[in-house]
């Protein structure tokens, strides 16, 4: 379970100019992070633009990822879709070779109840021969994981280890820290959140900025985990206006944006997701400066 302390970033799938995935650039791109100090990466999750890649290219890309990882920090892998049996599946057939965990969203589109999202959980905590980490994002699924829905898979499921947490709604998550089973693990899934909710009980944060900024993300969540608030604050603000700017045309159009800077990776993206505009990019450029 340590293993899910700290820092772990969503990565980018970085593609070349003609939309094929860019191999090359991903092994920069692992490495960078790695380099950065995070303690763990997330492969194809919605930051690698999961939803855009076949079946076939999601193989490779895990295959890919794991190889070039080679268990240097931990891996989990991002399997989702509104489909349970299509998930179910796709996790039986899954290769967990270098594999720590798998982050799975809860179903988008179909809006179902609470008891739908349970049994949908259910069905692949029982499927799977990994730690599972919910992912609760209603911004993107049309619907939320409610904290009574958390703890009662938390506590029916013993590899129903933690949830990635992007609702923003610390209502929900004071009820979530106060009612889990310890040891369960809540995790931020939004980067500008992430100090307030380490300092009510969060373990770190899965991070989109931290592709591009690895080391003063993961120096920021340590900061925190150790109960050093005043250091961390001065860390968050100033990552305050880079966060904005990644998020404020889409994600990972500003990451990827910021990545092609660093000469890490280029800023192509797959529609219909489009890069951010000039003048965007021309910000993002001068806060990459500006943070050193």
């Amino acid at each position: 379970m340590n293993r899910f302390y700290g820092t772990g970033v969503a990565m980018v799938t970085p593609f070349q100019a003609d939309g094929q995935v860019d191999y090359p650039a991903l092994e920069r791109l692992i490495n960078h992070l790695i380099e950065g100090g995070v303690e763990y990466l997330v492969s194809l999750g919605t930051t690698g633009e999961s939803a855009t890649l076949n079946k076939d290219e999601k193989k490779q890309v895990f295959a890919f990822t794991a190889k070039t990882v080679n268990k240097r920090v931990a891996l989990v892998a991002g399997i989702a879709g509104n489909n349970t049996l299509e998930v179910v599946a796709e996790i039986k057939a899954f290769d967990i070779t270098g594999y720590d965990a798998i982050l799975s969203a809860s179903p988008h589109y179909n809006k179902p109840t609470q008891e739908g999202i349970y049994q949908h959980y259910k069905a692949i905590a029982e499927a799977s021969p990994l730690p599972i980490i919910l992912y609760n994002v209603p911004s993107r699924t049309g619907s939320s994981v409610s904290a009574e829905t958390t703890v009662r898979l938390a506590k029916d499921f013993e590899n129903i280890i933690g949830i990635k947490e992007a609702s923003g709604n610390f209502e929900l998550m004071n009820q979530l820290v106060r009612d889990k089973p310890e040891g369960f693990l809540l995790i931020s899934g939004d980067d500008p959140i992430t100090l307030p909710m380490i300092a009510m009980g969060a373990v770190g944060v899965i991070s989109v900025t931290g592709n591009a900024l690895p080391k003063q993300v993961s120096d920021k969540v340590r900061l925190c985990l150790q109960g050093d608030f005043k250091a961390a604050q001065a860390a968050h603000y100033g990552l305050i206006e880079f966060t904005r700017l990644m998020f404020s045309e889409g994600s990972p159009a500003g990451v990827k944006s910021a990545l092609k800077h660093l000469g890490v990776c280029g800023d192509t993206l797959r529609l219909p997701l489009v890069p951010v505009s000039e003048e965007t990019a021309e910000k993002i450029k001068e806060q990459i400066k500006l943070i050193g």
